[in-house]
């Protein structure tokens, strides 16, 4: 087995900052539908509940690698004929637009849940007390119920970015030139498929425990001033 990179060192280096990026980047979105997604499951509002279990039920029940493609694949058509209505030419979805949209939608869906169980475990008597000092629920949500949600919810919002960080590779299959698509390139160029491979199994394995080196340190801030019972 050889190690020598025959000079793809640049581009894997370029390549995991491109999965780096796509990771957090599909992080933010996905933060942002799964709160969303968990607090309409949790309205009072049947339609909110109706929607918000209709958007976790039907992303989780497709494989991403086929979300990938479907958001990048399927947007050609419309996305050419809008440009062409505006008169800005042809229209074009990039792959890390696609990978970022097709990533966050999954990380959405599956930390709704997270989210979801969060909410649901803290006692209602927080609301209620809040209620009681006169505090409007815009105010109960942000000061008393969400920095008790994000405690609760942390161990498992690690894991799915643990999972996110691994599914960016198949954001390969569209053409973004991500650690898995560099290490095939140098692969089709060398014909050394143990080496590069092996190299990205690597890059992958030290991203993730980066990751849950500061996802400890993050789980440890969140609980700054919480002590759990001893009985």
């Amino acid at each position: 087995m050889n190690f020598d990179l025959s000079g793809f060192g640049p581009a894997l280096a370029a390549g995991t900052l491109m999965t780096v990026q796509l990771a957090l980047s599909a992080l933010c979105l996905g933060l942002v539908l799964g709160l969303l997604g968990a607090l309409a499951k949790t309205s009072p509002y049947k339609p909110l509940q109706w929607l918000g279990g209709t958007y976790s039920t039907i992303v989780r029940g497709v494989p991403e690698l086929l979300w990938v493609m479907l958001i990048y694949f399927s947007t050609v058509n419309v996305l050419r004929e809008l440009g062409e209505s505006l008169g800005v030419g042809s229209l074009e979805l990039s792959p890390f637009a696609a990978g970022v949209i097709a990533l966050g939608l999954c990380f959405g869906a599956y930390s709704t849940e997270v989210f979801r169980g969060a909410l649901l475990a803290i006692p209602k008597g927080h609301s209620e007390a809040g209620q009681a000092l006169g505090l409007s629920k815009t105010r109960i949500l942000w000061r008393v119920t969400m920095p008790q949600m994000w405690r609760i919810a942390m161990p498992g919002l690690g894991n799915l970015f643990m999972i996110l960080m691994k599914d960016t590779a198949l954001v390969s299959v569209i053409g973004l030139t991500e650690i898995m698509r560099q290490s095939q390139i140098a692969v089709t160029a060398t014909k050394e498929a143990m080496t590069f491979y092996l190299v990205a199994a690597i890059i992958y394995l030290s991203l993730t425990i980066i990751s849950m080196i500061g996802l400890h340190l993050l789980e440890k801030r969140v609980s700054r001033g919480f002590v759990r019972s001893t009985q």
